[in-house]
């Protein structure tokens, strides 16, 4: 398969350990460009290790990882981010003592100067609500606003493929619904993305297709619409 042909990601046997404890055990994946693709599964089962994994915060023990055809695993971070892939990790992880647009500048670090406020400019375009904030403080903001920031730090590194952890942790209902909407937009505008969320309902409405962990392993995988009708994702994580 020519580069042209690949999938935004594929993930192949891979294994993730501390110490001595398995967090991943052998699990393979695929995102195809233009996709929503999503895991869920409870607290511990390897969501975001696999994330972490697949941006080079973490060291594989075994497998690969490849972004449109090309290995990427075993390359440092910010080789990992030049190559196409911004991650956006639970918490947001912002700094509050610097103001939305410096934010946003530390997400487009590796690109040319001459294009950083264009990179800004446009992020400005997808989330109007942050032009208005351009010089606050990003301590100072809303929890959806701050989401905001964080997953537009994410996007001025111009991405291929975004990896999205928990964006919706501690919003309220009404701004978990703003997120969700954000999240398509995204999508809508050509970013692929891989999605790990806690709410097992967003994240299944949201996507096109699901893998489901426990405990280091997939348990099921398929189109989204279906797991939602899946009964053990119904009990195990729809609570229904």
């Amino acid at each position: 398969m020519s580069t042209s042909e690949a999938p935004a990601l594929e993930v192949e046997e891979l294994r993730v350990a501390y110490g001595g404890i398995a967090a991943v055990k052998g699990i393979s994946l695929t995102v195809r460009r233009g996709e929503i693709v999503t895991l869920i599964g409870s607290n511990g089962a390897g969501k975001s290790t696999t994330l972490r994994a697949i941006s080079g915060l973490v060291t594989i023990s075994r497998g690969e990882v490849r972004l449109l055809g090309q290995a990427i695993s075993g390359r440092p971070s910010h080789a990992i981010v030049r190559a196409g892939v911004a991650h956006v990790p639970e918490g947001r992880r912002l700094f509050g003592e610097m103001t939305v647009r410096e934010n946003l500048l530390l997400g487009a670090y590796t690109c040319p100067r001459r294009e950083l406020a264009v990179r800004v400019a446009r992020v400005y375009e997808w989330f109007p609500a942050l032009a208005e904030r351009d010089h606050q403080l990003a301590g100072s903001l809303s929890g959806g606003e701050q989401q905001m920031v964080a997953i537009g730090r994410g996007l001025t590194a111009d991405p291929k493929l975004l990896l999205l952890d928990e964006p919706s942790l501690g919003l309220a209902p009404k701004l978990v619904t703003q997120v969700a909407g954000m999240i398509q937009a995204i999508r809508d505008r050509g970013i692929t993305v891989l999605l790990v969320e806690q709410n097992a309902q967003l994240a299944l409405s949201i996507s096109d297709r699901a893998y489901v962990l426990q405990t280091g392993q997939i348990a099921r995988e398929g189109a989204s619409r279906d797991l939602l009708g899946d009964p053990f994702v119904r009990t195990a994580y729809l609570g229904l």
